[in-house]
């Protein structure tokens, strides 16, 4: 069984280059572009919770968290993910490998992002916790989550803590 370290904040930097400069160039210009409509709402949505609200962020990978005191676990919204700010160290160190993968999906999507991933996400996190619970599902066997998963993974090479049982 491999040890996860928890207290690990964010994916290993990569080493400075030209090939490693030019993936960074790439990502963010396409999620600039490509990826427009959901950064802008969500970059909005930092600069208010950081610069105004003075919410505590971190870099993590190419994406930016910030930690809010809500009841909602975790959204990404491209580049920005926000997560609660008081949950368990495993909790915390799985949601933001999980919102990481959603930030590759949103690179990916674009603007359809909204509708293949947001909305079904947001559907099968508010209206199907009872089913999920009385069926035992995993929150993560709807495509858009456990895909967000592999990629959150992928990505940042750190691998989820497995749940305690």
């Amino acid at each position: 069984m491999e040890i996860i370290d928890l207290d690990r904040k964010e994916p290993e930097k990569a080493e400075k280059g030209f090939k490693t400069s030019l993936k960074k160039f790439l990502f963010y210009f396409v999620q600039w572009t490509w990826g427009l409509p959901v950064n802008l709402v969500g970059g909005i949505a930092f600069l208010i919770c950081t610069k105004i609200k003075k919410r505590r962020w971190q870099r993590f990978g190419y994406s930016y968290i910030t930690y809010l005191p809500w009841k909602s676990g975790g959204l990404s919204m491209g580049l920005f993910i926000f997560v609660n700010d008081h949950r368990p160290k495993r909790w915390t160190y799985n949601t933001r490998i999980h919102e990481y993968g959603h930030t590759w999906q949103a690179l990916i999507l674009g603007p359809l992002y909204y509708l293949v991933i947001a909305a079904p996400s947001a559907i099968w996190c508010n209206f199907f916790k009872k089913y999920r619970e009385k069926n035992n599902v995993s929150y993560y066997k709807l495509y858009c989550e456990g895909w967000a998963n592999k990629f959150g993974q992928k990505f940042s090479k750190m691998k989820m803590a497995q749940e305690k049982r």
